[in-house]
């Protein structure tokens, strides 16, 4: 029944995935109604404090946006990129990892991809070689930023699980990981499918006078807007809330208030709340920009996707743990890789870290796994770049007027699966490696 009632969860998942994060939440909610009223399963709880700090994040973000600072840090990623555009194979992934290490969220993306492809056309650069690479490597920096909700939810629950575990620990394994994995990924794209010149498609589409002309006239930057200071100043203080927040985390002593420590989630909520009134006063944006941009929009709906996912599967995990204890704690204590396996397949149906790290942490530590296991497999979340239907993923593919960047007609064969296996891979047992000498 346990077994059945799994493949119902998975159902609901893949159903909501296709009405892709709003759809997921809501379509959650019908599997959560349908365990409790029709498995009789006692319901979980809701992932409160998760949404909290999304919310605290993504209204940060948003008032740097709407204050012109992600334009800014477009405009110092493009001049990188414009300084070496031979090397845009390595330099793109990691700017786009570096993105969202400092957001908390990939979505930034959709803003560079198109300079992206840009920089590789005109230097006669396969496109595909840079921007599989960077579409994959914003993804892997979720699990290294400190705002992100999936590194929030490991800090708090291991945190509860262990006082000696911090921000600065589990950083230090998945950073490391995540960057290497990154890294080697670009590596192995310099190299990745023919020349540009030699590429049917490509030829195909330069044989047609309307894309060839789409193709020759395309020119993507960033750099002809000029900004105001506002810019500038809001991502000053928008790095200085993230300095802020590991420096507290960092020294436990500065969030001691009348003998307790404040938790590192509530700490986090705070900054957030506060730098955004910081950076709204300094620069003087009007709070009627904020919600129009990208990253308020694609932040709340991260939240409400989480909502359901996070409620739906808090309540089969806690009914069918003492089955679980029995039957595959052996195992996964024996071969530690078999959670990351889990954490993987999860994720390709659920199209968030966040939401995965939600549902599976629990299982992890109810089983007895040790937090080396835990958060150096934590690079695991990342598998939805399997099944291409992710929408940076899909954007990449749009973006890419040359037509190298593509699902292949097999679906499975596309730009995506060899640079994500490889990263993921290397991220795994680089971090696996690391936690075990930390911890």
């Amino acid at each position: 029944m346990l077994i059945l009632q799994f493949v119902f969860l998975l159902l609901m998942l893949y159903l909501g995935s296709r009405f892709g994060g709003i759809g997921l939440g809501v379509v959650s909610g019908i599997g959560l109604l349908v365990e409790v009223f029709i498995f009789k399963m006692a319901p979980g709880s809701p992932p409160v404090n998760v949404m909290l700090i999304i919310m605290a994040v993504v209204t940060c973000a948003s008032i740097l946006e709407a204050a012109g600072g992600l334009k800014y840090m477009l405009q110092v990623a493009e001049r990188i990129l414009r300084k070496h555009p031979e090397r845009v194979t390595i330099i793109a992934p990691i700017v786009t990892y570096t993105m969202t290490l400092m957001l908390g969220t990939g979505h930034a993306v959709y803003s560079i991809m198109p300079i992206i492809g840009d920089v590789a056309m005109k230097n006669k650069i396969r496109p595909e070689r840079p921007m599989a690479a960077a579409s994959v490597a914003s993804q892997m920096g979720i699990t290294g930023s400190p705002l992100s909700a999936a590194v929030v939810f490991y800090l708090t629950s291991m945190s509860e699980m262990t006082s000696s575990i911090t921000l600065f620990h589990i950083l230090g394994v998945t950073i490391p990981a995540t960057l290497l994995g990154t890294l080697l990924m670009s590596l192995y794209s310099m190299r990745r499918g023919v020349e540009l010149e030699d590429d049917k498609e490509y030829q195909r589409r330069m044989q047609d006078p309307d894309m060839r002309e789409k193709i020759l006239s395309t020119t993507a930057t960033s750099l002809d807007v000029q900004l105001p200071p506002s810019a500038r100043n809001s991502v000053v203080l928008f790095l200085l809330a993230l300095v802020s927040i590991v420096a507290v985390a960092m020294f436990p002593a500065v969030r001691t208030v009348q003998g307790s420590t404040i938790g590192m989630s509530t700490i986090i909520q705070m900054m957030m709340l506060a730098f955004g009134g910081i950076i709204l006063l300094v620069t003087k944006t009007p709070t009627s920009k904020v919600p129009e941009g990208v990253v308020f929009k694609s932040g709340m709906v991260a939240a409400l996707a989480i909502f359901g996912i996070a409620w739906m599967s808090d309540t089969y995990f806690r009914h069918a743990m003492p089955t679980f204890e029995t039957s595959i704690v052996g195992m996964v204590q024996n071969y530690p890789w078999t959670f990351a396996l889990a954490m993987f397949v999860v994720s390709v149906v659920v199209n968030s870290q966040a939401a995965v790290c939600r549902m599976m942490l629990p299982v992890g530590m109810a089983m007895g796994l040790p937090p080396a296991v835990l958060i150096g497999l934590m690079p695991s979340c990342y598998g939805y770049f399997f099944i291409p239907n992710y929408p940076s993923d899909i954007a990449t593919c749009n973006f890419d007027a040359s037509g190298t960047t593509r699902i292949g007609k097999f679906y499975f064969n596309h730009s995506f699966m060899v640079p994500g296996l490889i990263s993921v891979s290397i991220a795994c047992v680089t971090g696996y490696l690391l936690a075990n000498a930390i911890f």
